[in-house]
């Protein structure tokens, strides 16, 4: 078993930025692939970046230039660098894991078993 713990979000004008955080805790020897995800009222749910154990990276064209993922193995704790925020970026945050590698292409909420509670994110305008 995982648990994810988000931390971070917050209400920032359009053009701030904003740091998340995700703690890991438990059984997380195998967690090979880690995402985040947002939802916004109405909407589905989205992928927004996701992180394979290598480092390697990938991004929804929405966010890419703007956010950065990454992840600190030492600590269990991923992190999302969100930059230039505009008000269609207001949403709940959840992070997320799976064992085995990321797969290709933007990160897809089916793939992902562990998720987080959710942190909310506001971008005014």
């Amino acid at each position: 078993q995982v648990q994810l713990v988000e931390s971070g979000g917050g209400s920032v004008q359009a053009g701030g930025s904003l740091r998340l955080s995700c703690a890991a805790f438990g059984y997380t020897y195998s967690i090979y692939c880690m995402g985040w995800f947002r939802q916004a009222p109405g909407k589905e749910r989205e992928g927004v970046a996701d992180i394979d154990s290598d480092g390697s990276t990938s991004y929804a064209d929405s966010v890419k230039g703007r956010f950065t993922i990454s992840q600190d193995n030492a600590k269990n704790t991923l992190y999302l660098q969100m930059n230039s925020l505009k008000p269609e970026d207001t949403a709940m945050y959840y992070c997320a894991a799976h064992y085995g590698d990321c797969y290709s292409g933007s990160p897809l909420p089916g793939d992902f078993g562990y998720w987080g509670q959710g942190t909310q994110v506001t971008v005014s305008s």
